[in-house]
């Protein structure tokens, strides 16, 4: 397991909608730079694109705890994205016997010493990468 290590501090919030609000500035950054589909360039994948607004529906899935804790790494995990040249882990999917799709883990480390896992979606067929999750490591 190789893991990354960030120049950016977690995000910080006294509540939810705060920490919210800062997560949601990032990803506007980003979007503002664009006319169609939010993205950002992955030194892994060759400067590729990989999509990052599917994020954002998989975690309204999630409960309020959950998804601030996942929304405090959220600016490690674009910056990951952007600068990481380290291997991922290939994980398996839900449907193992779909062949179209790859499932990558990136592991990282923040400013502040704290371990986070970045999944990323590859859809082979379509030949694009979607980042779907970030998450705290224990």
């Amino acid at each position: 397991m190789e893991i990354y290590r960030t120049k950016i501090p977690k995000l910080h919030g006294t509540n939810g909608s705060e920490l919210y609000r800062h997560a949601r500035t990032a990803y506007k950054e980003v979007a503002s730079k664009t006319k169609r589909r939010p993205y950002v360039r992955s030194l892994y994948f060759k400067k590729e694109k990989v999509f990052i607004d599917y994020f954002w529906g998989h975690l309204d899935g999630k409960n309020w705890n959950d998804r601030l804790r996942r929304l405090r790494f959220y600016g490690c995990a674009l910056d990951l994205i952007r600068n990481s040249k380290k291997h991922p882990e290939l994980a398996p999917t839900k449907d193992s016997a779909k062949r179209s799709e790859n499932l990558y883990r990136f592991f990282g480390e923040t400013k502040d010493g704290e371990r986070f896992a970045v999944q990323i979606k590859e859809d082979i067929k379509r030949d694009e990468k979607y980042f779907i999750s970030v998450f705290p490591l224990p």
